[in-house]
This record gives C-alpha cells, structure tokens and sequence, in this order.
C-alpha cells in the first residue's frame, strides 16, 4: 500500500498466498491522503475504530495510534502487519470493542462497519471522550456509507458532512458538539424467544452490538434449533461461529452434563454467548473463546460441533471461511465425533464435507436452508 507516509506491506490473517483479496482498500487511501493534505495535527490522542486489516495504524505508527475492533482476526493482522513493517510491539495500542476506550481522543478515524448497530454502540461509548477541537473523519467504500450512516454520526457527534466521491469511496467530516443530547445506548439488546425453538423457547436471549440479527432471531438459526442432535451425558460440544450463543446454550439446557465451547472471532458475538448462557442460567459447564475458529482446541477433543458459517468477508462473497471452519472441526472431533452445519442450500456445503470427512447426510431441508451432518470416521 502506497500513502505519503511510505509504503507498506500488508496481508489479512489468516494470511494465505491463493487469496487474492488485498488488506486494504480505496476508502482507507483516501483517508490517508486527506490526513496527509490537509496537515491533520496527530499529535494528540488519535484512536482509529474498525480498521481491518491494520492498514490504518501501521501506515500511522509513527502517531502511536490506538486501535478500536470487534475482529479477532482484525487485531492479529495488525500485529502481523505492525511487525512486518518493522513497529515496536506496544507501539499502536490494541484494544477491543468491549474495553473502556481513552478518556480523551483528539482524532477520531472511522472506518464505517457493515452493521448500523455497531457503529451506533461505538459512537455513543467514545462520544464522551471528543471535545470541541477534536478532529473526526470517517471513510468507507459509496456503497457502504447511507443517508442513516449520516444520521448517526450527526445525532450522536455533531453536524455532519460528506466528500466527493474518489474510487468509489467516500470521507465522513464531522464536527463534535460536547454539547448535544446524546440517545442512551440501547445495546446491549435482550429479547425473548418465540415457542417452539427447542429448549431455548421462551428464554432470554442477549445481543450486544453488530452481532448477526441481533434484535430478532434469524431463520436459519430457528431452523437449525429445531433440529439440533440430542445429547446425553458428559459431552464436549462446539459452537463454532457462536454469534449471540443461542445454539450452545439450547443444546446445554437440553444437557447439562455437556461441557460447551462457544467460540466466534469477534469480541462482539463472544460477549452476547456468555451473556445468553448466564441469563438462562444454564446448569453446565460453558466456556467463551474470541479466536481464530478452533485454534488452540486440541486434536480429537471434541464430540460435536455445531456450525452455522458466515459466508462474507466484510463486502466479498467468499467460503474460505467455512472451509477453515469445517477443516478445523474435522481435526479436533473423536472418531465418530459429529460436524453439524446449517447453510444456505445453493452454498453447496454437502460437497465440501464430503471432500473432507468422507462422507456427508442431509438431516433437515427446507426450500431455503439445509442441516447437514458429517462423521469423523
């Protein structure tokens, strides 16, 4: 990546040579050349939310910025790339979207998310740390900045306005007012589920910011909860790609011998699991993991694994996460452990499973989605 800071070698975690999808984009070149421009002052706090890939802060390490991100993998391709490109680790302080951000940020850079919700949340928890002379700029790609992204950065911060449009990407220029009537934060979000979910019908279900339909359960999970695989006695169970934890937390009340590892690589989703298991007050053993899938769970460890896969990267349409979901379920399952995956039925899972475990069935279908179940021989 070329900026007038230099240039930087940049790749995404995990990083693999056959992807061809950059670590960076138009939107945060552009903010980078505005900064430059316009001699924006850094020598404050500057704190950068939602960046990435860690472009961002590694082309501005020299500011020892401070870095806000819901994303596991966000986090560890920043200190990938803060590494590669020669910065002294503690350099650009790493924080998450669930920790207490700096008491005081002089500028503020925005990568605008994909969810309304989370950018929401995280413009209401750092409100209080602006100013009057704070700098504040978002950047996103056109199609991902809307007339509501607008409204929020307006009702939250102060008046606000956009740029012309270059390469398909578009600046946010916002003024802080400390003296706006700032909405209360309604996230965390709690709602109760529907009847006939399964032993989660009727339970507390709780959804902190940016997790995946977080004010409503959405219908492939109510279509996998209705045909979950029973368990009995002392289990090791996985809910990989936890989201708001709903799954684990079904599948625990129907067992509570069961130990259950909720695992998702965003803070965000790992934060609503362990919320929804404590609201239901579940009786079993629950263990929160924010983590690169099932890294770190041992070799032929695990029983079950319960798997509803994303299948985009920010914008990009792309499996290769549910490929590395379902290849890293098939190394930590027992002989005869079971991957149980719900998807989209044009997504074609049943291939993939078979290529990898051998073997692949269709427990449930609709003319929607598919639950799909594949052996550890």
């Amino acid at each position: 990546m070329t900026t007038p800071w230099g240039e930087f070698a940049l790749t995404r975690f995990p990083e693999d040579p056959r992807d061809r999808l950059r670590a960076w984009d138009a939107s945060d070149a552009y903010l980078l050349r505005h900064l430059a421009e316009e001699r924006v002052g850094l020598s404050g706090t500057v704190v950068v939310v939602g960046d990435r890939w860690g472009a961002l802060v590694t082309a501005l390490a020299p500011h020892a910025p401070t870095q806000i991100t819901d994303s596991y993998l966000a986090q560890e391709a920043t200190r990938a790339n803060l590494a590669r490109n020669g910065v002294a680790p503690g350099t650009v302080p790493l924080l998450t979207t669930q920790d207490a951000p700096p008491e005081r940020i002089d500028v503020l850079l925005v990568r605008v998310p994909k969810s309304l919700a989370l950018l929401e949340d995280q413009l209401l928890r750092l409100a209080p740390a602006l100013h009057a002379g704070s700098v504040v700029v978002g950047t996103g790609m056109v199609k991902e900045i809307h007339t509501s992204t607008l409204e929020l950065f307006e009702r939250i911060l102060g008046p606000t306005r956009t740029s012309l449009a270059r390469q398909k990407a578009r600046l946010i220029f916002c003024t802080p007012d400390p003296a706006l009537e700032r909405p209360v934060n309604p996230w965390p979000y709690s709602y109760r589920l529907e009847e006939g979910v399964g032993p989660v019908s009727g339970r507390p279900v709780v959804n902190h910011a940016g997790v995946f339909c977080a004010d409503r359960l959405d219908i492939g999970t109510r279509f996998f909860l209705r045909h979950l695989p029973a368990t009995d006695g002392p289990r090791r169970i996985v809910d990989l790609g936890c989201g708001n934890g709903v799954v684990g937390t079904s599948v625990a009340l129907a067992n509570p011998e069961a130990e259950v590892l909720f695992v998702d690589e965003s803070f965000q989703a790992v934060a609503s699991a362990e919320a929804t298991y404590k609201a239901n007050g579940v009786p079993g053993h629950g263990e929160f993991r924010v983590g690169d899938g099932l890294a770190g769970v041992a070799s032929g460890s695990v029983d079950l694994v319960l798997n509803n896969p994303p299948f985009h990267s920010h914008q990009a349409t792309t499996d290769a996460t549910a490929l590395r979901m379902f290849s890293g379920a098939r190394r930590v399952l027992r002989p005869g452990g079971e991957l149980w995956v719900i998807g989209n039925r044009h997504l074609g899972y049943h291939v993939k499973l078979r290529r990898l475990f051998g073997n692949s069935a269709v427990v449930a279908s609709d003319p929607k989605f598919v639950v799909l179940r594949a052996v550890r021989r």
